[in-house]
């Protein structure tokens, strides 16, 4: 099976141009093939997850992946899937985004092997582009009406659409151009609304007299089963910025990936062989409450993503969350599985009674209802249930001396941070 083919049975291939004519080039050759990362915020997300590895199979095959960082058209603002206008980012905040945009695709990407990645930056030379060269250059090779036919300029003419946004497409172009002159890139990988963009850059090689063919590759949108926008948990966005999305919020979104999704996604974001999908598929089928095949796949992206360690971390915040054993976490494990839990910030390290110290921090409304609560063993303190109503907190109950987990009840945690 060939890579394109590869692609199409993880149903990862959405739009190709001469499909046949790239196959023989890919079976033949070994290509540079690039995909484009807009710095439009301050991390990656799980939207770009598919190109990210879409580039690692293909290195894995051979071929050399250019991780290009758009620190110049980064600046301008990609209209293709946008109804409104980008608000414009200082120079100082695109190059700061960009840094980080940078770190983040050195954990996916091998620098260092047979093929090593290569990572560049078209501000590079977009920001020594001079208006009359562009302007005679580059935009002289596309018709206005050329222009209009693409769905990125099509879908915003009702809203109306600025001459700096117009010109997106042209930058984009001129960054394959300048990849195919400098570094021999043949191809570009991207997104279904990058179609416009793609084939752009291909009209451009050509015009500039090139004769050996590039080519276009895209994928399609990803979407769940309802049809509902994949990516986002509770309306936040899932970032690969360990900072901005834990490890452990990580891998817990793609443990609750639901039954009808997992195996899709687990085609589509991972390297696991057809043999181990379809055995996968068939766990789904006969004990979908296993959840076999979610743990797979938030084990493979956690540790693609960030690492075998980090992964181990989730596994261990997990497991303590859901037996209750929590003994043995951290607090760098606590800062990072109990964020969306009750925080209460303790005003003093000195000792204080467990009745108190549950009024204080609201885990319950009133002394009478914490000696309740305490004689009836509803009542933990890190893991360990107390029943004591006399019981004082001290400093051996505080984890590394900054956290203490009050848990009362089955599943009602708060996070007593000092």
């Amino acid at each position: 099976m060939n890579l394109l083919q590869d692609l199409e049975n993880r149903g990862l291939l959405y739009q190709v141009t001469d499909r046949e004519a790239l196959e023989k080039l890919l079976e033949e050759e070994k290509i540079a093939l690039y995909c484009g990362f807009d710095p439009t915020g301050d991390s990656l997300h799980i939207g770009h997850l598919v190109t990210i590895v879409t580039m690692r199979r293909f290195q894995l095959a051979g071929h050399t992946p250019i991780a290009l960082v758009g620190g110049g058209t980064g600046m301008i603002g990609d209209p293709s899937g946008r109804s409104t206008e980008r608000n414009l980012n200082e120079l100082s905040i695109v190059q700061e985004w960009s840094e980080k945009i940078k770190r983040q695709l050195m954990k996916s990407l091998d620098f260092d092997g047979e093929s090593p990645a290569k990572m560049m930056n078209n501000y590079d030379w977009l920001g020594k582009l001079s208006m009359i060269e562009f302007l005679r250059d580059v935009g002289k090779h596309f018709p206005v009406n050329y222009m209009l036919n693409k769905d990125s300029v099509t879908s915003r003419m009702e809203n109306g659409i600025s001459f700096t946004e117009f010109s997106y497409m042209i930058l984009q172009a001129y960054d394959f151009l300048n990849l195919y002159e400098k570094a021999g890139c043949r191809l570009q990988i991207g997104g279904s609304d990058q179609w416009g963009n793609i084939t752009a850059g291909l009209e451009l090689i050509r015009r500039n007299g090139h004769e050996a063919p590039a080519f276009g590759v895209t994928f399609p949108l990803i979407t769940k089963s309802d049809g509902t926008k994949f990516g986002k948990t509770a309306g936040e966005a899932i970032w690969l910025d360990p900072e901005k999305t834990t490890p452990y919020e990580f891998y817990q979104f793609w443990l609750n990936t639901e039954d009808r999704d997992v195996i899709r996604f687990i085609k589509y974001f991972t390297f696991i062989s057809e043999e181990e999908v379809a055995a996968l598929e068939k766990e789904v089928e006969t004990a979908p409450e296993k959840r076999v095949a979610q743990r797979r796949l938030a084990e493979e992206l956690t540790i693609f993503v960030h690492s075998e360690e980090a992964l181990q971390q989730a596994v261990r915040i997990t497991e303590a969350l859901f037996s209750g054993e929590l003994s043995e976490l951290t607090a760098s494990d606590i800062k990072q599985g109990f964020k969306q839990f009750p925080t209460y910030q303790a005003e003093t390290k000195e000792e204080i009674g467990l009745i108190d110290l549950l009024v204080s921090a609201g885990v319950v409304s009133s002394k009478r209802q914490a000696r309740e609560d305490i004689q009836n063993g509803a009542v933990y303190v890190n893991g360990h249930r107390i029943t004591d109503v006399q019981y004082t907190v001290t400093a051996a109950d505080r984890i590394e001396d900054q956290f203490t987990i009050i848990r009362r009840g089955k599943k009602k945690y708060t996070l007593i941070k000092y």
